[in-house]
């Protein structure tokens, strides 16, 4: 903290506060101004940014990116971002003057229009709160689940800076403190308006071999097809906000583009400090923004058409964000991140849209400005939300690494076969949770715990030998060798662990007993029965492999 004409103030462009990992595997906090100087490849740039949690890291580059979108105010089309990509640096001198242009918004402090927050900002009894209101890492009544076990009873400005992002973007719902002013309070209380934006996604975003190259990768130009108006601003070009929501025309039309919607107040928040840093926070409702249909504006998650929300609205399709399941790793959720409107459209609308900036990556790649062999990563992020929204459940976060083939229009049958070997592994790894569970059948026990953790340690075991075989993925091979290949090494891993389980069946699994089947009929099951019904499941699931497979069986 600086004390300027009597006044506290934190600057973050100039103050450090965003933390990063070098490319030499160091950790750093930088400001604003040096995370753009810094991002770049090199022992001492940036490799990327490393936030208190997964989804801190994902609020941050958005802010990033609001930040480099409007100093470029662009980029205006491929012919402008391929010249920022070959630039091998970001262009920290035009970041820097657009800083210095906005230095007083972006205090942490400032007396009357501090950093995304509302300065008068109050409540009827002019309370503040714990700052446990916006660390996500202290969950409710779950201390004990914490490093924070007595709860965040201070933080630094920089911690604070971090949080108050996050808190726009993956706050819960829930009751919250009523501003006085907000038209939507009742009774000194701020009612359920839904999570902040981004708790609503299951966030994607492209990451390359730096942070210059991931900011880029995600940079997405003004004429791609993605909604962006003359206003389209980020929230600090705004005038201040005060506590109650948008209203009239602008709680319609906005947000207006990327930079509006990367910076998009889901909240109204006040931090209270003193010489020290932050003690307290009041946390109330900010601007909502209603989730269905707005694929047309948010390229950071996929889509999913919703029946219910149809219904609902009365509209034919309607898209709601493609959520992260987080007993599903990313690699088996392949499809919703690679496969296009093109690949699944038949004549109605698409159930599934993949993210934008998968589609855009698709035109760097068709236009020649990216090589379709270059190796990107396409991380995951997403919180999951509990009792009514109101606490963050579990944060989930994934990797997966591809060729950018498999993201272009060039690429569909690479694609085809990459979202086929992972129904290869689906459909073999439910034929050995059949195979322990029919074991544990015929023994007279509970096949539920059996089929699962046969099921968890399969997937287990494929993930690292998927993510190799995708990432080897590539132009110029030929699709069903490598499928061929795949199904190979699932045979190879599933069959063992299937071996396994019949050599340890025990004695009465191998003795059996009668099964009642649905429709009444008693069958004498035995762990044999169930291993013939295995092989057989198997060669049906794995097809490529069944001739040899066969022929080794019969040696």
């Amino acid at each position: 903290m600086a004390i300027e004409n009597g006044t506290s103030t934190f600057d973050l462009t100039e103050r450090p506060w965003i933390p990063v990992r070098r490319r030499d595997g160091s950790e750093a906090e930088l400001s604003l101004r040096e995370v753009f100087e810094q991002a770049h490849d090199g022992p001492d740039g940036v490799r990327r940014i490393v936030g208190d949690l997964p989804t801190q890291e994902f609020a941050l580059v958005r802010l990033l990116l609001a930040v480099l979108h409007d100093a470029l105010d662009g980029p205006e089309d491929v012919e402008q971002w391929k010249e920022l990509w070959d630039g091998k640096r970001l262009p920290a001198e035009l970041v820097r003057d657009y800083l210095r242009l906005h230095q007083d918004r972006f205090d942490l402090l400032h007396g009357t229009a501090p950093f995304l927050q509302v300065a008068d900002l109050r409540t009827a009894k002019s309370e503040y709160f714990s700052l446990d209101r916006i660390v996500a890492d202290v969950p409710n009544g779950e201390r004990f689940f914490t490093m924070r076990a007595r709860g965040a009873q201070r933080l630094s400005f920089a911690e604070a800076a971090r949080w108050l992002v996050h808190a726009h973007a993956f706050d819960p719902s829930g009751i919250k403190s009523g501003a006085v002013g907000d038209r939507r309070v009742k009774n000194g209380k701020g009612y359920p308006q839904g999570v902040a934006w981004a708790g609503n996604l299951g966030g994607v975003l492209l990451e390359g071999e730096d942070l210059r190259q991931t900011l880029l990768l995600n940079l997405i130009a003004f004429d791609f097809d993605i909604r962006t108006d003359e206003g389209d601003r980020p929230a600090w070009r705004f005038d201040p906000v005060g506590p109650g929501a948008l209203r009239g025309a602008e709680g319609v039309y906005r947000p207006y583009g990327l930079r509006d919607l990367y910076t998009w107040q889901s909240r109204r928040v006040r931090l209270f400090a003193d010489g020290e840093g932050v003690y307290g926070v009041l946390l109330c409702y900010g601007d909502p923004l209603e989730a269905p249909n707005q694929h047309s504006r948010e390229p950071m998650t996929g889509w999913r058409r919703s029946p219910n929300q149809e219904k609902k609205l009365g509209k034919n399709p309607v898209y709601m964000p493609a959520e992260h399941d987080p007993s599903r790793s990313a690699w088996r959720g392949l499809e919703s991140l690679i496969q296009g409107e093109a690949d699944t459209q038949r004549g109605e609308a698409a159930k599934r849209l993949r993210p934008r900036v998968m589609d855009w990556a698709d035109r760097l790649v068709v236009r020649g400005v990216l090589p379709e062999d270059k190796l990107v990563t396409a991380r995951t992020v997403g919180a999951r939300y509990g009792t009514q929204q109101s606490v963050i459940d579990e944060v989930t976060e994934d990797r997966v690494n591809m060729r950018l083939a498999l993201l272009a229009d060039t690429g569909v049958e690479l694609r085809q076969a990459a979202v086929a070997a992972v129904a290869d592994a689906d459909k073999a790894v439910f034929a050995l949770g059949n195979l322990a569970s029919g074991i544990a059948r015929a023994a007279g026990l509970d096949p539920e715990a059996p089929r699962q953790q046969a099921r968890d340690r399969a997937f287990g075991e494929l993930d690292a030998a998927f993510r190799r075989w995708l990432e080897d993925l590539a132009p110029g091979q030929d699709p069903d060798e490598r499928r061929q290949v795949w199904q190979w090494k699932v045979r190879r891993l599933v069959d063992g662990i299937g071996r396994e389980l019949v050599t340890n069946a025990g004695e009465a699994a191998w003795t059996g007993r009668v099964i009642e089947m649905e429709k009444g009929d008693q069958l004498w099951l035995t762990a044999g029965q169930a291993e013939r019904r295995f092989r057989s499941d198997l060669n049906k699931a794995l097809r490529m492999t069944v001739h040899q497979a066969t022929s080794e069986n019969d040696t």
